[in-house]
């Protein structure tokens, strides 16, 4: 799996201790990703905070990261992702931050060391782009937002 892809992460801190993301399992399709918060950080209702990872990575080119909420904390806590799933460049080299949000009715707080969010690397095709005077028809045509069915 991966055998031939890498992805390179390079540790932010000091802590020689702190784990690079890794699979919460075989079948796992994305990273786990950690909050690396000095003190316990509470997020209110409705608030919206930067959450830092510890962590920043050197995706191949060609490849993108996909931050994406954990299901637990979204359904349980209330807890996600204020974009998502969030995009990280290839070329981008600063850390991985997480934009947090507090969906739920109370409020919850992120200890160090919590998974948070996960990673998923994708393949990233960029076609040419063209003008076009007409586009083709289709059956749905502009049809959107419901036009096919519940």
């Amino acid at each position: 799996m991966g055998d031939d892809l890498v992805l390179l992460f390079q540790r932010l801190s000091s802590d020689e201790t702190w784990p690079l993301p890794s699979y919460g399992s075989e079948g796992a399709a994305g990273l786990d990703l950690s909050a690396h918060v000095s003190e316990p950080l509470t997020l209110e209702t409705g608030q919206i905070r930067l959450v830092p990872t510890g962590w920043s990575m050197a995706l191949p080119r060609g490849y993108e990261g996909q931050i994406r909420p954990r299901s637990g904390l979204a359904l349980r806590k209330g807890l996600t992702l204020i974009n998502s799933p969030a995009t990280i460049d290839w070329d981008y080299r600063g850390e991985i931050a997480l934009p947090m949000i507090n969906l739920g009715s109370e409020p919850v707080t992120i200890n160090r060391g919590e998974r948070v969010a996960q990673l998923v690397i994708a393949k990233v095709e960029r076609p040419t782009i063209q003008l076009a005077a007409v586009l083709d028809e289709t059956a749905r045509g502009a049809g959107g937002f419901g036009s096919t069915g519940l």
